[in-house]
Parts: structure tokens; C-alpha cells; sequence
């Protein structure tokens, strides 16, 4: 049978995008639809703007340090409205230039709600068109609990889009998003709370690192609330919103911001019209190639629910481009050792196993710790410190976890990515000569085992 089109991918994000720039680049014949915006979750409200948003709040923690390099600086003002603007200028070029990667690579792009009426065929706005595959790259979406009052509070998705900065934010959640977003609310000014029902946020990174992240924002200011959750929101007659706990205490803020976790984007996406199935947590069952329940359909990138990062999304959708279209060129998606950031404030970088993943994994560790306080703050009275690890096997002496929180956690963590990737030892650390004076260089010089 022919068909109109070889692929037709549903979702023009990071990873539908990938897939079928080089789909068509291979000689398929490609479509793409897209109902919201080009570039996805990461372009639009995700990790693009968020940077830029992290990057504004801390030109906050500069000018507290330049004093202490001769510069004197009159009190500086912000403007929410001026930084908004100038993110939104930058995704409408961003947007561009996702369509031009698109119509450029000879996909055709059709902006409208796809869904799924066979399993060979996809209607956009009343057009159908018929297709060998179907490829599911829909995203994830923010959700709040169900509870009373919901509807007051906001989502990543409004917070780049206020029209002010709020006076007073509460921030619900205990991820690296909400992490985030309070770290960028209170270097803009606002008086943040951090609510979250655990013990400590960031479940599932290392404990060092989670333990040192508390203190540091804790220097700063920022209110965490652990062990607390919020029962129901109230508008009160001035406007502002009343947060009742479920331990009876009541906070009052100005926004309430739920970074509570992300479901997969499946609305009206007619799966009922195909054999594709759903896992317990509600998100596309895919084999280790992508491949759904359903032969002619496959899926990748948040929605179905395994590695939820911008750069493995791209990773699938060259994965899946290649088997379909390139065999020879097809390698298997390496879901090991991938280096991750969290732009708090300060950063946190990481790849590799932490202490208590390589303790369950039944290796016999040995841990480096370092915490100083950097070069840069020692001419001023800021007493933040950095902390840097190493994991290593103690019988191979492979380095199996690198974290570090403190400035320019992400970038360093790149390069260390490569060196786990490549296997390395300790004994290779050790004999890497360090780049000095940098904060880089102390993990390649850390000698004294810490426990």
C-alpha cells in the first residue's frame, strides 16, 4: 500500500524534532504535527527560559561580590517585565529556527492537534493522512493535586509568563524544578517558602549533595518547609492566597507555584484507536527499541516515562531515525552514566552512581569529599562552599559517581561525564594534572579517602 507519508511524528519538541529532521534527511518521507509551539517543553517553558530566568537572578549574587572587587555600585533595580520581554524575543527565535531546521530537512509541518484515528492514519484539523509509522513524541505536562483551591495556583507553564514578580511565593514540590523556580523567585526578590511533604527534596540524587544544598540555600534565606503539604488553597478578599497545612498552620502568599511532578501528554491523542498500551504510572509501554503494543506505532522522549531530560529525548529520536531509516548507522540509546544539572542556586552537576546507588548495587566504595569555600568569595564576606565527590569501587578503582554543588556545577560535570563514559580510575584522576587555579582542578586532586 502506499502511503502519504513513510513517518509521521506526532510532536515537534526535542525529540519528534530530531527524528524527523533526520528521518527525512535519510530519504523518508516525513510529517510533523504540532498543536502548541515549535521546540516543545524545553524551548518554549522548560530549560531554555528557565536558564535565562536563573541566569537574571543571579546577577543578584554578582553585584553582592563586587564590592569586594573595588566596584561600587549604586542599588540596583530590577524589572520582571524587561527580563519576560527579553525571553520571549529569544523563544520566538528559537521557535524560528526549529521551523527552519524542519521545513529545511523537507519535513512537511502541519501546525494543528494530531490524533490518532488507525493505525495507519492521523487526522490534523479535519485532514487525515495516511502513514506506515506513527511516532508519539507528545511530552509531559505539569499536574496539581486535587485539591481544594487548585485553580489559584500556577505551573511552570504560567510562571514565564507573569505579568510581575510575586512579593511572596510559596513553591510546592521536592524535584529539581521546584528547586529551581525557588532558587530564580528569590534571587529576583521575592520572599520564597519551600513546602515539601518529604523528609528532603531531591529524592534520588546524592545524600551529600542533598544535605549540603539545603544548607547552602539556607544561608541564603530561603524557607523550607519539609514534612509539610498543603491541604487547600483560599483567595483572601485582598487578593492574596491562603495555604492551609496539613499540620493546621496557615501560609499566605501572593502565588503558589506546583512543581509536583509531570504526566504524559495524551489528551484527545485517539490511543483508544490503536493497540498501544499504558504502564501502571500512565505512560507509553515501549520495548527497549521504542516500539509500542501497536506494530505501526512507536514513541520516545517524556512520554514515555524513562529518563525525562532534553538530551535523551534527542538521543531516542536519532535512535528511532536510524533503525527505521539508516540500520547500518543504528546504535542502541546508552541510558548509563548520564550527566545531569540542576541550576539551583548554587548548581548542582552529577553523573554516575551516587553512594547509596553503589552501595545497593553491592559495591564496596570509597568515598572523596571536598568542601571549600571558592577563590572568588574569599575577597568578600559571602560564605557559601562547594562541595565535590568522587564514588569509587574500591576493588577496580573505577570511578562510578562524580557530583558537585557550587558554581558552574554543570559545566564541569560535562567533561567528567566523558571520563566515566571512558571508564575511568582514580589512579586516572590522580594523574590528570589539574587546571590551577580553578575549582575544577580539586577533582583531580583529591587523595584522602573520606570514609
Amino acid at each position: 500500500m502506499a502511503y502519504d507519508f513513510d513517518l509521521f511524528v506526532i510532536g515537534a519538541g526535542s525529540g519528534g524534532v530530531r527524528a524527523a529532521r533526520f528521518a527525512a534527511g535519510f530519504g523518508a518521507k516525513v510529517a510533523v504535527a504540532e498543536s502548541r509551539y515549535l521546540g516543545g517543553t524545553c524551548v518554549n517553558v522548560g530549560c531554555v527560559p528557565k536558564k535565562l530566568l536563573v541566569y537574571g537572578a543571579h546577577v543578584a549574587d554578582e553585584l553582592e561580590q563586587a564590592a569586594g572587587y573595588g566596584w561600587s555600585l549604586e542599588e540596583g533595580h530590577f524589572d520582571w517585565g524587561t527580563l519576560i520581554a527579553n525571553k520571549n524575543r529569544e523563544i520566538e527565535r528559537l521557535n524560528g529556527i526549529y521551523r527552519n531546521l524542519l521545513v529545511n530537512s523537507g519535513v512537511t509541518l502541519l501546525q494543528g492537534h494530531a490524533r490518532i484515528t488507525g493505525d495507519h492514519e492521523v487526522e490534523v484539523d479535519g485532514q487525515r493522512y495516511s502513514t506506515e509509522r506513527i511516532l508519539i513524541a507528545t511530552g509531559g505536562w505539569p499536574q496539581v493535586p486535587d485539591i481544594p483551591g487548585k485553580e489559584l495556583a500556577i505551573t511552570s507553564n504560567e510562571a514565564f509568563y507573569l505579568k510581575a514578580l510575586p512579593r511572596r511565593v510559596l513553591v510546592v514540590g521536592g524535584g529539581y524544578i521546584a528547586v529551581e523556580f525557588a532558587g530564580i523567585f528569590q534571587g529576583l526578590g521575592a520572599d520564597t517558602t519551600l513546602v515539601y511533604r518529604g523528609e528532603l527534596f531531591l529524592r534520588g540524587f546524592d545524600g551529600s549533595v542533598r544535605m549540603h544544598l539545603k544548607e547552602e540555600l539556607e544561608k541564603r534565606g530561603l524557607n523550607l518547609q519539609f514534612n509539610a503539604d498543603i491541604q487547600r488553597i483560599d483567595k483572601q478578599d485582598d487578593g492574596s492566597l491562603k495555604a492551609t497545612l496539613n499540620d493546621g498552620r496557615e501560609l499566605v502568599a501572593d502565588c503558589i507555584f506546583y512543581a509536583t511532578g509531570r504526566r504524559p501528554m495524551l489528551d484527545n491523542l485517539g490511543l483508544e484507536n490503536t493497540g498501544v498500551e499504558l504502564d501502571p504510572r500512565g505512560f507509553i509501554r515501549v520495548d527497549d527499541q521504542y516500539q509500542t503494543t501497536a506494530p505501526s506505532v512507536l514513541a520516545i522522549g517524556d512520554v514515555i516515562g524513562r529518563v525525562q531530560l532534553t538530551p535523551v529525548a534527542l538521543a531516542e529520536g536519532m535512535a528511532v531515525a536510524r533503525r527505521l531509516f539508516k540500520p547500518e548507522q543504528y546504535r542502541p540509546v546508552d541510558y548509563q552514566n548520564i550527566p545531569t544539572a540542576v541550576f539551583s542556586q548554587p548548581p548542582i552537576g552529577t553523573v554516575g552512581l551516587t553512594e547509596e546507588q553503589a552501595l545497593a548495587a553491592g559495591h564496596k566504595v570509597q568515598i572523596f569529599e571536598s568542601r571549600f569555600r571558592a577563590m572568588k568569595l574569599t575577597l568578600t564576606d559571602i560564605q557559601e562552599k562547594t562541595l565535590m565527590k568522587l564514588v569509587v569501587d574500591a576493588d577496580t578503582d573505577k570511578v562510578l559517581g562524580c557530583h558537585m554543588v557550587g558554581p558552574d556545577a554543570g559545566e564541569i560535570i560535562q567533561g567528567l561525564g566523558v571520563a566515566l563514559k571512558a571508564g575511568a580510575t582514580k589512579q586516572q584522576f590522580d594523574e590528570t594534572i589539574g587546571v590551577h587555579p580553578t575549582a575544577a582542578e580539586e577533582f583531580v586532586t583529591m587523595r584522602t579517602v573520606t570514609r
